[in-house]
């Protein structure tokens, strides 16, 4: 066979094999795109929720979801009105019950609080509030200062210790979330979520000794162990106060010193003892 020919042949060959591989592709795409995708009618927000809201039929939209539906995603308006937000919901995000509160629960901080916790109330101040940059979903550390009980006065020392770590802040004065621009402010009361046990130790707190909140970084969940600190520890070492003495001691008097003086008259001699001048007054 002339060779020329046989070049031709083969690249034809060629030729066709990746046309009808590319027709194949094109072809194959179009089909699967020409398929129906099976999706879902879901309940979405129509605006942004804040956390605390009671969701109402305006808060509420459906949007189309392709594939598998999110755990827990609401197929009806009515299973979510009237539920509180537990945590913020944007605009066109589906609604699921994890977060939203139990039905009949309500809305506002109690509609937050999880099963087995409590919101308990701490009174601060500018200084204790850390000067107003404590805001809602911020972390804190919760320390007492005061006289332990059993000390005798107040010299021995002021002690300081840790009493709670890395606890979540519900609210601070009457808001449960930031504002638009996430700035704190001057509060008088904090609502800090704790366990029953936690709630009893900050009530006793509250009413013996000075509560002090402290920031810490949310990410940074490890427990310090502190021991406390006493306010003689800040001075170093000193030597101990004298203690005053108990009324109706005497202070023991110490011996009277005794001065001789030896007299010599010729060959006779003689010693004679007299008493120091202080003494004699």
């Amino acid at each position: 066979m002339n060779r020329r020919l046989l070049t031709i042949l083969l690249t034809a060959f060629v030729i066709a094999g990746a046309c009808a591989f590319l027709v194949y592709r094109l072809v194959g795409n179009r089909l699967v795109a020409s398929r129906p995708v099976m999706t879902t009618r879901v309940v979405a927000a129509s605006t942004d929720i804040k956390l605390g809201a009671v969701l109402t039929s305006s808060d509420l939209t459906t949007v189309e979801i392709a594939g598998p539906l999110p755990k827990g995603a609401l197929l009806k308006a009515e299973n979510a009105m009237g539920r509180g937000v537990i945590s913020e919901i944007y605009q066109g995000e589906p609604i699921l019950e994890s977060r939203l509160a139990p039905p009949g629960s309500g809305g506002g901080m109690a509609a937050i609080i999880p099963q087995g916790m409590r919101a308990c109330a701490v009174k601060v101040d500018d200084v204790v509030g850390v000067a107003g940059f404590v805001t809602p979903g911020m972390r804190v550390d919760v320390l007492i200062s005061g006289i332990p009980p059993g000390a005798q006065s107040e010299a021995q020392g002021t002690v300081s210790r840790t009493i709670l770590q890395n606890i979540q802040v519900l609210s601070a004065g009457t808001d449960i979330q930031k504002d638009a621009e996430g700035k704190p402010k001057q509060v008088q009361v904090v609502n800090l979520l704790v366990t029953p046990a936690q709630a009893e130790t900050l009530s006793l707190a509250g009413n013996q000794v000075r509560i002090q909140l402290v920031l810490r970084n949310p990410m940074d969940t490890k427990i310090a162990q502190v021991p406390g600190t006493a306010m003689g520890t800040l001075f170093g070492n000193q030597q101990a106060a004298v203690q005053p003495r108990a009324a109706g001691k005497s202070v023991p008097k110490t011996a009277p010193r005794v001065y001789s003086i030896e007299v010599i008259n010729g060959s006779k001699r003689t010693e004679q003892k007299f008493g120091s001048i202080e003494e004699k007054q």
